[in-house]
């Protein structure tokens, strides 16, 4: 794969990552750059819009990460895990931003992983109608994935992400320096997102650096996401994994939390054994060859992923959920590998998600 994803602009002014990494996401008037690489969190000040008089920090406890937008701002900090992504945490930091005078002309800066900058854009697209946001993703689920493409939101007791809106931030800046004290589980997450790019054209990330393979991800994603920004079809492809990941989480079974339990998936985890689901799926349904699903499951199992569903989950259960998907009108909706590669397909039987599930029984 080239150095610049089709439809997207990615310019690397220094192999040695003294530079910044640039990737474009091209939509019109509403496009805006990503930045990646070690420090570029201080380049924030000059992605402010013009006119902005001050900012609301979103973030949460223990991130640590600090920021300076160069106007005066306040601090927000939102519970942690998915107890955070309600709607009255959007009420609260509504109402923080109005007691602090925050007008349609100043700026949100969501400081945080994929719970922050998915409730904070959600929160800045709804106050005044429409604030602008700057996303500071601090996990690397959050740099290849979750704070790229304007998609935000917050759950409901009967689904994820039932609530939400499309609203690109002005920019995103993946500082790289933040990730150095990830925990081994939070570096697992966000391989579970990068797991998932390998099926989606993106190859050989193991021999780039970190700030390229982050840049290599965003720079598909922006291109998908150029073609489709708001998900009318080719951008589902984006969720591919993600339909089991989210009824597992759904369930109780996965958690976005990085203070979850040990006995709790990560997001990323869930999403790796949610590509294997989708694999031995497409296989029941004579997409792909056996080879194929072997692929998924070396590629999961290389980023010490797990390949099995965790005891105790009930199919019918997750079945259930995966039907609430937003993604599935009428019927269950699956992103299924293919001749063609990763695609939407519809109406999908349910006798055949419960026997690919049963294939990822670890008693089986």
């Amino acid at each position: 794969m080239s150095d610049r994803a089709p439809g997207s602009a990615w310019s690397q002014h220094d192999p040695g990552g003294l530079e910044p990494i640039r990737v474009r996401v091209e939509l019109g008037e509403r496009g805006y750059e990503v930045l990646v690489g070690p420090g570029v969190r201080r380049e924030l000040s000059s992605c402010l819009p013009p006119g902005a008089r001050r900012a609301t920090v979103v973030t949460q406890a223990g991130i640590g990460v600090d920021v300076d937008p160069g106007v005066p701002c306040q601090v927000v900090t939102i519970p942690d895990g998915e107890k955070a992504k309600s709607l009255a945490t959007v009420e609260e930091i509504c109402r923080f931003m109005a007691r602090g005078d925050m007008h349609r002309s100043d700026v949100v800066v969501a400081v945080g992983g994929g719970v922050v900058t998915d409730v904070a854009g959600y929160a800045a697209s709804s106050y005044h109608r429409g604030t602008a946001v700057i996303n500071v993703p601090t996990t690397l689920l959050g740099q290849v994935d979750a704070a790229i493409g304007g998609k935000t939101g917050v759950n409901l007791p009967e689904g994820k992400n039932l609530v939400g809106s499309f609203w690109q931030p002005l920019g995103v800046l993946c500082d790289t320096e933040t990730l150095a004290g990830l925990p081994a589980r939070e570096w697992r997450s966000g391989h579970g997102e990068m797991a998932k790019y390998a099926f989606l054209g993106v190859e050989d990330l193991d021999s780039l650096s970190l700030a390229e393979q982050v840049a290599r991800c965003v720079a598909c994603k922006a291109e998908v996401v150029a073609s489709d920004e708001r998900e009318g079809g080719r951008r589902m492809i984006l969720n591919y994994g993600h339909t089991l990941a989210h009824a597992l989480e759904a369930a109780g079974f996965a958690s976005e939390d990085a203070s979850s339990s040990e006995a709790e998936l990560r997001h990323g985890e869930a999403v790796g054994i949610g590509l294997v689901f989708a694999a031995e799926l497409a296989q029941l349904m004579g997409r792909i060859g056996t080879s194929r699903v072997e692929r998924h499951r070396g590629v999961v199992s290389g980023y010490d992923l797990p390949v099995s569903l965790p005891p105790g989950a009930d199919p019918a259960t997750l079945v259930q959920f995966m039907t609430r998907d937003k993604k599935s009108a009428g019927g269950l909706t699956l992103m299924l590998d293919g001749p063609g590669g990763v695609e939407p397909v519809h109406e999908v039987r349910p006798e055949l998600v419960h026997e690919a599930l049963d294939a990822l029984r670890g008693d089986r």
